[in-house]
């Protein structure tokens, strides 16, 4: 036992070294996130005492906890069985597809990365690019039932609208995002499902994804989660709102049946005077296709302009963005919570459609088309018509003043060339007709 061993210096520092980590992953590792989730939990429970509706400890399982218990659960076991058998394949890799799925669909929810990066972001961004106005907030979620699920139920129209809503719903929950496969990009992807937000294959037919995908939105809408999703399923292409798809919304009326638990579906209708992506949308749009192609090189000299503008005191804000929020669609109200997601999707879109906030832009591109070149003094008596038209919708009217209202409006659309002047009159150049209806759009169902 007291024989002396000769070793070379590199196998002592190897034997060292492999002593260190087996120390560390058995003592100090353990203990250092003992630490900081006692720090977590704490910082929770003072965040929790002042929002809305507080964080459910579901969102706060580790990630990998989540994934362990959604690929185990019986519906999945089934399924995993069933596709094994229908593509011939192994029981055990049908299982790690489950898995890969599980992992691809699940967040990683941290509190310090939304409340103390993601709303700042967000507060930023959404400032610095729009002068952003709340239009409508109702009333009715501080009287709903505490232990029911809310879901924020929004029409599509930009990428901003996960950015706009974050920021104006910081102090009511921390919302977890249905997002689309664009945002499955490095780091891109780290950020959002660190935020809280579960990813989604909008257009695969695969039986057992879809499987996950639906038990995972069960389980946390029976788990309470505060959820925030597109029923039109992707960004309009034309500006109007589209019809509703059901599938996540089934999933969620399951989930609220399999658990007993009452839903709350709040409408957020937005708007915009100008949306970032609709020039790639309205592509798209003549192509017939949903196949956004946004080269990295044109996001970098589009920033790199409103930079110069910013250097050169050129720069103008991008108009008004807006949100609304509609009257809630309580579940258990709605034929005593027996309703299919057909009828459940009208609903809601017709809650969010009467909701959407009517900007200065939409209005005089729709006055412009509809009644063709004017002049600013008959352009002036035409906003106040349809002002007059529109007495029951969610209206913005900047500094409650319609000349301020139609002169920003207008220097919107002349700086990008959508409205042109020609001697006196106003008028939409044919190149540009397709644009100005796509801002139109967002409030033809309003006039």
């Amino acid at each position: 036992m007291t024989t002396q061993v000769t070793l070379p210096l590199w196998a002592f520092l190897l034997i060292l070294l492999f002593a260190a980590v087996t120390f560390a992953s058995h003592f100090l590792f353990p203990s250092v996130r003992w630490f900081f989730r006692r720090r977590m939990e704490r910082a929770v429970k003072k965040l929790n005492e002042r929002l809305e509706r507080p964080i459910q400890p579901f969102k706060l399982l580790r990630r990998q906890d989540m994934i362990q218990r959604l690929v185990y659960d019986p519906e999945i076991t089934q399924a995993i069985v069933d596709h094994a058998k229908e593509e011939g394949v192994r029981e055990d890799v049908a299982f790690e597809r489950a898995r890969r799925y599980a992992r691809e669909i699940v967040p990683s929810f941290s509190a310090w990365a939304y409340f103390s990066f993601a709303i700042r972001a967000a507060r930023f961004l959404s400032n610095a690019l729009y002068r952003v106005r709340m239009v409508h907030q109702d009333a009715g979620l501080t009287e709903v039932d505490p232990e029911a699920t809310v879901v924020f139920v929004m029409n599509h129209r930009s990428n901003m609208d996960y950015v706009l809503v974050t920021y104006l719903a910081a102090d009511r929950s921390a919302l977890s995002y249905a997002v689309g496969e664009w945002a499955r990009v490095w780091p891109l992807s780290r950020l959002i499902r660190a935020m809280g937000a579960y990813f989604i294959r909008r257009r695969s037919r695969n039986d057992l994804y879809r499987k996950v995908l639906a038990k995972y939105v069960q389980q946390a809408t029976g788990a309470g989660v505060t959820q925030a999703v597109f029923p039109e399923g992707g960004l309009s292409l034309d500006g109007s709102l589209a019809e509703a798809k059901v599938g996540i919304l089934k999933y969620i009326l399951e989930g609220a049946e399999a658990a007993n638990r009452d839903v709350v579906f709040v409408p957020v209708a937005l708007n915009y005077d100008r949306v970032l992506e609709d020039t790639i949308l309205l592509r798209a749009q003549a192509k017939g296709e949903r196949k956004f192609r946004a080269r990295i090189s044109v996001v970098f000299r589009a920033i790199l302009r409103q930079l110069w503008l910013r250097v050169t005191g050129r720069f103008h804000k991008f108009g008004y963005a807006a949100v609304s929020f509609g009257e809630p669609l309580v579940l258990s109200e709605v034929a005593n919570g027996a309703v299919d997601p057909e009828s459940l999707s009208r609903a809601i879109m017709g809650r969010i459609s009467s909701a959407v906030p009517v900007l200065p832009v939409p209005l005089i591109a729709t006055i412009l088309l509809r009644d063709g070149p004017m002049s600013r003094g008959a352009l002036e008596i035409a906003f106040s018509a349809a002002l007059e038209e529109l007495e029951d919708a969610q209206l913005h009217l900047p500094r409650n003043n319609r000349d301020y209202a139609v002169e920003v409006g207008l220097r919107n659309l002349i700086e990008r060339k959508i409205v042109v002047e020609d001697g006196p009159r106003l008028i939409i150049p044919d190149r540009k007709r397709t644009l100005a209806e796509f801002y139109a759009n967002s409030i033809k169902h309003l006039m």
